[in-house]
């Protein structure tokens, strides 16, 4: 009789993440009058290990309130749609977003380990746009059919969901096509869940003859702690080029002190601070928004304190455009 595969730690870490907000309160030490009413819909999913970042008894820690579901989540505001990159339209196969020259996405699960509030995926349909295993498949042929795509990047969701097993069969299908040279993968899990930043997963991408680039995603300093820079120190022994984006989100990081501060860190964990984005309009999200003018201050800022290397690009993206938006 064959047994079961036995997970991984990052896959029972996963496991026992916190769906509940009373438990949530509970680690926190906060009461449920210290919090908003939970948002209907979005459910919470937050690892246990990101909320042993946050600071207990303070309802405003910026980590909190990434994950915190709010009742400011059910207002309508005019402008946040549920599409706002009109990334539907640009589904060139099952799986497989081509929206710019040389490059095409390909969702490659439909998941994430953590639920940010902010997502411009969180009402994404995915089981009708091929983030699954034959979706993939009608993806890698789509690339394969195009000789113009030189890079593919794994998104999602978040693709390092993939285990060890499937991603590596996948990389390996991504680079048998002759004309793709380099492979990114954008991911939250280094940040939110690092010990999935495995051995066999950094033997795969040393291995590999794609180019690699691995973007992350953290948005203040208290993120990135020891367990976060062991994690990013092993992707960095691959040779993968680190770049973190992070997301402009008012009562989390518009200060100059705390992008500042998440500068200094990633640029010591060997992570160029490549763009600090305007938020995404969709739907849920209006609560978040930092307006451009106040971006522009912020990096204005930050190139008075830091050098060049360690300010970001503030950025939006915008449907249609050959690709994203630099501003100032």
């Amino acid at each position: 009789m064959v047994g079961h595969k036995r997970s991984a730690p990052w896959q029972r870490e996963l496991a026992a993440a916190v769906r509940d907000l009373d438990e949530l309160c509970s680690l926190l030490g906060l009461a449920a009058s210290d919090l908003p009413a939970a948002a209907a819909g979005f459910p919470l999913l937050v690892p246990r290990g990101f909320v042993a970042r946050m600071q207990p008894g303070n309802p405003r820690d910026p980590l909190l309130l990434q994950v915190l579901p709010t009742p400011a989540e059910d207002r309508v505001v005019d402008g946040f749609t549920a599409d706002p990159l009109h990334e539907r339209a640009a589904l060139a196969a099952p799986g497989l977003v081509h929206k710019y020259r040389g490059r095409a996405l390909l969702l490659a699960a439909p998941g994430c380990a953590v639920n940010c509030r902010y997502c411009f995926r969180r009402e994404f349909p995915y089981a009708e746009s091929g983030a699954s295993r034959a979706g993939i498949d009608a993806a890698l042929a789509a690339v394969a059919a195009d000789e113009s795509i030189h890079e593919v990047i794994l998104s999602g969701g978040d693709p390092l969901l993939l285990d060890d097993e499937r991603l590596g069969d996948l990389v390996l299908r991504i680079e048998s096509i002759r004309h793709v040279r380099r492979l990114r993968i954008h991911s939250r899990l280094p940040i939110v869940l690092p010990s999935r930043v495995t051995g066999e997963l950094a033997g795969m991408l040393r291995k590999t003859r794609l180019a690699c680039v691995v973007v992350v995603h953290a948005n203040h300093p208290a993120e990135l702690d020891e367990a976060v820079a062991a994690a990013c120190a092993r992707l960095s022994d691959t040779r993968a080029i680190l770049l973190n984006q992070a997301v402009l989100l008012a009562g989390v990081n518009d200060s100059a002190d705390a992008l500042a501060a998440l500068s200094e860190r990633l640029v010591d964990l060997g992570i160029v601070p490549y763009y600090l984005h305007l938020l995404d309009r969709v739907q849920g999200t209006a609560h978040f928004e930092v307006g451009e003018a106040e971006g522009l201050r912020l990096i204005d800022d930050l190139r008075r304190r830091l050098p060049g290397y360690a300010v970001p690009r503030l950025a939006r993206e915008l449907p249609g455009e050959p690709a994203k938006l630099w501003i100032g």
